[in-house]
């Protein structure tokens, strides 16, 4: 990692400037929500569920390949001969965009596409791990101890970022080190080759041809060196993974020296990081959420994030933070999480656990982020232990249980192994008619029992 050593008019002081893999997207969570925790409200515990009749329940659907047109070998073949036609027509929409007519000469000369970005555009791994075990992987002690010293070694970085953000640095050092483990883990595709790629191949070509155009804008406007412009085969970059568009968007130029860039310079990534988090909606002085215990009895109806409620409210239902501490100030609202369901560790969600889901749109993704944050500051572990016993679904058991409970005359959405809101909206209503405790939680515990 290259010092930076332009004007730093945003700070005062001298510092160092020092340097999991990269994935996609700018995340470590798929963006399918796997902890189950969010279901719609309701006014009274368990209450009656109307009668449904039974149906036989279909057979599992087999796990495939993608069916898109797109992705169909002779469509591959013929995308990859007219790579450099469909790469020549989105000239008007990148001069539209501000990119230069030299610029558009200059970077797309010689493009060529990287095939093998398709293999991982039709085979992304499936995530089928627990939350707790999620949460365990990311948030090691390794990784905590390199974040403090990361942090010591950019001491006025992330003071002055998070004096000018009120996003808690913390948070900022916890993305770093979850995104490319401190800068060591950042992914070696061309950026401007894997989203011209994507951009006229395979099934995504909408998506990523905004995400090209914002590439050669990074390039045209000199923020980034084209050779160190490298991340993801997605074409995710930087310290702390942003996508092009996201670089347009939130990106500043920390460290004064005239250029945002987030691959080489520390100061730029932690701004820009710290700046999207605020454009997310991260209040200063606030946490992004804190454990908490339930009491005998409780209404698990209320775990969902539309119930907001007040702190005050919340300490009224029993709910209290573990081993005595301090429950915070009584106005704040927050949600009640459950990642791993009932037996699992409970936790009430403030609006800044929603800014860290603006970086990535997973619940554990941002659990993870914001308990490493702790954990760096000296925070300890979570008190209640994950459940052992708990098995996380693939995407052919999630398909399966959806299959099985549209059987059951239940709405959970189409059978695609995503676990959105009507999956947990079916999945609590059947645990209310079967007597479980109705946490919405897709476990194999309610497969079985679907099964049977």
């Amino acid at each position: 990692m290259s010092n930076r050593t332009g004007s730093r008019r945003r700070f005062s002081g001298g510092f160092a400037i020092v340097a999991l893999a990269g994935l996609c997207l700018g995340g470590c969570a798929s963006s399918d929500d796997i902890t189950g925790a969010l279901a719609t409200p309701a006014a009274a515990p368990r209450p009656a569920v109307p009668a449904r009749a039974a149906a036989p329940a279909p057979a599992p659907r087999a796990a495939t390949g993608s069916s898109h047109p797109d992705m169909h070998p002779t469509a591959l073949a013929r995308a990859e001969a007219n790579f450099s036609r469909c790469i020549a027509g989105l000239e008007p929409k990148a001069r539209a965009a501000g990119v230069s007519a030299a610029g558009f000469r200059r970077y797309t000369a010689g493009l060529t596409p990287d095939m093998t970005i398709m293999e991982k555009l039709q085979t992304q791994p499936e995530f089928s791990r627990t939350a707790g075990d999620y949460v365990n992987m990311l948030v090691s002690e390794t990784r905590i101890q390199k974040g403090r010293q990361a942090m010591a070694q950019n001491a006025a970085v992330f003071e002055a970022v998070e004096r000018t953000y009120g996003v808690d640095k913390y948070v900022v050092a916890a993305i770093w080190g979850i995104e490319t483990n401190y800068g060591s883990a950042r992914g070696s595709y061309q950026v401007l080759q894997a989203t011209g790629t994507l951009a006229c191949v395979g099934r995504r070509q909408a998506y990523f041809r905004d995400e090209f155009v914002a590439a050669l804008r990074i390039l045209d406007r000199g923020d980034i060196p084209e050779s160190h412009l490298k991340g993801s085969w997605a074409g995710a970059f930087g310290l702390t993974q942003f996508m092009p568009t996201a670089f347009q968007r939130d990106a500043v130029d920390f460290d004064g020296d005239g250029h945002r860039n987030v691959v080489d310079s520390v100061a730029d990534a932690m701004g820009s990081t710290a700046n999207k988090l605020k454009r997310g909606g991260w209040v200063a002085g606030r946490s992004w959420g804190y454990e908490v215990v339930l009491p005998r009895g409780f209404n698990y109806l209320l775990a969902d994030k539309h119930a907001q409620k007040t702190m005050a409210q919340w300490a009224a239902l029993g709910v209290r933070r573990p081993e005595g501490r301090q429950m915070p100030r009584g106005d704040e609202t927050a949600y009640l999480l459950l990642p791993a369901g009932a037996k699992g560790p409970a936790f009430l969600m403030t609006g800044n656990f929603k800014a860290i889901l603006s970086y990535n749109p997973a619940d554990a993704y941002a659990l993870a982020i914001g308990h490493l944050a702790d954990r760096i500051r000296g925070g300890g572990p979570f008190v209640q232990p994950w459940p052992e016993d708990m098995r996380a679904l693939s995407r052919a058991e999630r398909s399966e249980l959806q299959q099985r409970l549209s059987a059951r005359g239940y709405d959970p959405g189409p059978a695609d192994g995503a676990l959105g809101q009507k999956t947990r909206v079916a999945v609590r209503e059947y645990q209310v008619s079967v007597g479980m405790l109705p946490d919405g939680m897709a476990t194999g515990e309610v497969l079985d029992s679907l099964r049977n």
